[in-house]
């Protein structure tokens, strides 16, 4: 038995099920949030800095804290988009492994973010921990997790072909390529922050949100190839689902003279003719009056 089975057996029924509509549920908040009382958000962002002297409620209210984004329209989008590729995944995957996989996304982000601050404090001291906590802010956040959904979605789901800017049809494993390029250039690029008198360096933790916060996308990939989902797989699970609805519907009586069938009309009565040569059913109506087969 593999290690995540054992583990599923033992805590499988503590998963939380339907886990992306609480994740979008609390990114409506957020935005709210941002829109009425935007300086709120300040005190929910995860900031090692600030945990560490006392606000501990930050380890868990950044995952309210939308990513940035446009206006009301693309904020919409963006959440349904997103609710659909973790349900779907929810659904293949199982509850729990889903659950592993999201929550493990966080936990790595927050470790990220607690080594990127320890690693500044040993490069530049004290001097500028609290303004380096301040600009990890800007990288350790949900953005990221909206990635590893996105990218485990187009691993599992490589040609699924999804309508981009609802015009232009695509694959999605070519979205996940491009993406994936994006995310590579941003870590060589680094980042930078020019701050009048100098420019400051951050690429330390532009680098290190890129590799903490997708590591569970890279270790489910490097141990669950076999979960991606092939054409010929979901073609055979369509064909499956339709035998089982077509096989639900198959009736159990139908009149040989009319056709009439215990699904079209269930009060009628459906009898044998022992006369006949061969299994011939009728309806009450036709019992006694077809001629018989011979």
């Amino acid at each position: 038995m593999r290690p995540m089975s054992r583990f599923e057996k033992k805590f499988g029924r503590y998963a939380i099920p339907n886990l992306t509509t609480i994740l979008i549920l609390f990114y409506a908040v957020g935005y709210l949030l941002q829109y009425m009382f935007p300086e709120l958000l300040n005190y929910m962002t995860l900031n090692p800095y600030l945990i560490l002297h006392g606000q501990v409620w930050r380890l868990i209210t950044w995952v309210v804290v939308p990513p940035s984004m446009g206006g009301i329209l693309s904020v919409l989008i963006m959440m349904y988009f997103y609710w659909f590729l973790g349900t779907t995944l929810e659904r293949t995957w199982g509850t729990w492994r889903y659950n592993v996989y999201m929550f493990s996304g966080m936990f790595f982000t927050i470790l990220g973010s607690f080594a990127a601050l320890g690693i500044s404090y040993l490069i530049y001291d004290d001097v500028w921990w609290e303004l380096a906590s301040n600009i990890g802010v800007m990288y350790f956040n949900t953005s990221y997790i909206n990635m590893s959904i996105f990218l485990a979605f187009a691993v599992t789901f490589p040609e699924m072909q999804v309508l981009l800017m609802f015009i232009i049809p695509i694959k999605v494993k070519w979205m996940g390529l491009v993406y994936g390029v994006m995310i590579v250039w941003q870590f060589i690029e680094g980042a930078k922050i020019d701050l009048g008198v100098m420019v400051l360096d951050i690429s330390l933790f532009s680098r290190m949100a890129i590799v903490f916060s997708l590591l569970n996308f890279i270790v489910f990939y490097l141990t669950s190839r076999r979960l991606i989902i092939s054409p010929k797989q979901i073609h055979r699970r369509q064909e499956f689902k339709r035998e089982v609805h077509r096989s639900a519907k198959v009736t159990r009586h139908k009149c040989a003279i009319c056709g009439r069938t215990d699904e079209s009309d269930p009060d009628m009565e459906f009898r044998f003719c022992s006369k006949c040569n061969g299994n011939y059913e009728y309806c009450q109506d036709h019992l006694f009056t077809h001629r018989h087969v011979e």
